[in-house]
């Protein structure tokens, strides 16, 4: 099952959500479509064109945005008064602003994080979820890819990410990285970013890939700095928040599509949201990892979408 063909947006926006962040957000598809509004990863990886051909453009309004700080979202990389809760209140207002009372929320890694987090807040403006890459956010989903966990399937490539903290610090990698990234030293910031982010892109895939490593680079500095932000303080949220108040969201359907070798977000995190969440349906994609380009994973979210009448019974 191939994505549909490329198609450009019917409309251009930008939001201002306060007195400094600008939101770009397009709309694609069928303004009188059923609402599915896209929640990109990172926090900082920004939206891509190609997210808008996952959706059929005769069924859907495809709703993409950038987070604070992310893509086309300005100020680019800004980690001011960017939170999750900022990001939450973003969405309401993406929705109100649209006069949407009910969307599809589909989100993958840190996009299902922000889906969650939303869906438990405001649960009467979702009609369903679709989740890819389930990322919780605990302590030791984060510590399990950057401090001890993924270093030991690719050590290879955590010697390539680490090789300019000092080793006196990397009993402490996020906050090395957290501390040169948001420097004075502009250089060793952006040098830092970039190793942040192709240690992502390469861990993403089941096999290598370096259109996926090429994404991760294309969107470094963003990303490094939004997710070091946010990761230093625990995304902003309580520990196990998302399992926590689950029961909130019990009526919501979920479909969750996760990679059984995911590196990044490991599969047990997927299995510990099924676990608690009834009304979800968990699809275990067995030859793939992390990233929605894994072949599996983009045939199982187009089959999902394709069959939309169950996403909005």
């Amino acid at each position: 099952m191939s994505i549909f063909p490329a198609i450009e947006p019917y409309n251009k926006d930008y939001l201002s959500v306060n007195s400094e962040h600008n939101i770009y957000l397009e709309q694609s598809g069928n303004p009188n479509g059923i609402p599915v509004l896209f929640l990109h990863g990172g926090p900082g990886a920004g939206t891509s064109p190609i997210y808008r051909s996952f959706f059929d453009p005769q069924k859907y309004r495809i709703i993409l945005f950038d987070q604070r700080g992310s893509g086309k979202s300005t100020p680019y990389g800004s980690v001011s008064n960017n939170t999750s809760y900022d990001l939450i209140e973003d969405i309401k207002s993406i929705l109100d602003h649209l006069v949407i009372k009910k969307s599809i929320l589909y989100g993958g890694s840190w996009g299902s994080t922000l889906a969650l987090l939303f869906s438990q807040k405001y649960p009467s403006y979702v009609q369903s979820l679709v989740l890819r890459g389930i990322f919780l956010c605990r302590a030791k989903d984060i510590k399990w890819f950057y401090q001890s966990g993924a270093d030991q399937i690719f050590p290879d490539y955590w010697s390539d990410f680490i090789d300019l903290i000092p080793i006196e610090e990397r009993t402490d990698v996020l906050k090395a990285f957290h501390q040169r990234i948001h420097g004075d030293n502009i250089s060793l910031s952006n040098a830092l970013c970039k190793k942040w982010a192709i240690w992502e892109g390469k861990c993403s895939t089941l096999y290598p890939s370096i259109d996926v490593i090429n994404q991760f680079d294309q969107c470094s500095i963003s990303l490094a700095k939004i997710e070091t932000h946010f990761f230093k303080n625990d995304c902003f949220i309580e520990e196990n928040q998302i399992l926590k108040n689950i029961d909130v969201i019990k009526d919501i359907k979920c479909e969750i599509v996760h990679g059984r070798y995911d590196i990044v977000c490991p599969f047990k995190q997927a299995y510990d949201l099924h676990h608690v969440y009834p009304n979800s349906t968990l699809h275990i994609i067995d030859d793939a990892g992390h990233s929605l380009l894994e072949p599996g994973i983009t045939k199982k979210i187009l089959e999902i979408f394709n069959n939309h009448d169950q996403l909005i019974a």
